[in-house]
C-alpha cells in the first residue's frame, strides 16, 4: 500500500512537471513507451527490483534503453534511484497513465478477445467506441482464449459481452430455466 501512494506521488510529481513545462504529451508518449516496454519485458522489471544489481547501472541500463526520451523523464530514473524507488518504475508509469487519461478525460476501454486485435479491427472498434462514449478512448486489448471468439468490451463500469462463451452461458441458463419450453 506504501508503495502504491509513492507511485501516485512519483506520478503526480511527474505530471505536474510535465503541466509546468508544457510538455505533457512528450513526456505522456515517453511514459507510455516506457509501461508498455516493462510489462513485455519481465526480464527487466526483474533487474530493476534486483538487490543485487547497483543502483547506478540499474539507472544507465534504463537511460540506454530509453535514450530518446526527455531530460525529464530521465531525472525521473535518478530520483527513484537516490529514493530507493526504482523497482517501482512500472508502477510509477502505470500511475503516471492513469493520472493523465483521468486529467484528460481519456477513457480506457479494455477489450477481451480470444487472439490479439488487428490494427484494422482495432480502428474500427475505436472510432465506434469514440462515437458511442464522445470522449477520447485508448484501447487496452486483453487476450482470453476462453472467450472462444468474439469479445468483451469493458469501459469503466459498463460492460458488452459480445463473446461465443458468454452467448453460450445465456443459453445454458435459459435451458436450465426452461425457457425453450
Amino acid at each position: 500500500m506504501a508503495s502504491s501512494r509513492a507511485a501516485q506521488r512519483y506520478a503526480k510529481a511527474l505530471l505536474d512537471l510535465a503541466e509546468e513545462r508544457n510538455n505533457q504529451e512528450a513526456i505522456n508518449k515517453d511514459i507510455r513507451d516506457i509501461h508498455k516496454t516493462l510489462e513485455a519485458s519481465g526480464e527487466l522489471r526483474s533487474v530493476l527490483k534486483s538487490p543485487v544489481i547497483d543502483v547506478n547501472a540499474k539507472v544507465n541500463s534504463l537511460k540506454a534503453i530509453f535514450k530518446s526520451v526527455s531530460e525529464d523523464v530521465k531525472n525521473l530514473f535518478s530520483v527513484l534511484a537516490n529514493n530507493n524507488r526504482i523497482a517501482e518504475l512500472n508502477l510509477v508509469t502505470k500511475k503516471y497513465i492513469e493520472l493523465y487519461d483521468e486529467k484528460n478525460n481519456v477513457k480506457v476501454a479494455l477489450v477481451t478477445t480470444a487472439e490479439a486485435l488487428t490494427p484494422a479491427i482495432e480502428a474500427k472498434l475505436l472510432a465506434k467506441v469514440k462515437s458511442l462514449t464522445g470522449s477520447e478512448v485508448t484501447i487496452k486489448n486483453k487476450i482470453d482464449e476462453s472467450i472462444l471468439g468474439g469479445f468483451i468490451l469493458r469501459i469503466g463500469d459498463q460492460q458488452y459481452d459480445a463473446s461465443i462463451q458468454g452467448k453460450l452461458n445465456t443459453l445454458r441458463t435459459r435451458f436450465k430455466n426452461k425457457a425453450h419450453v
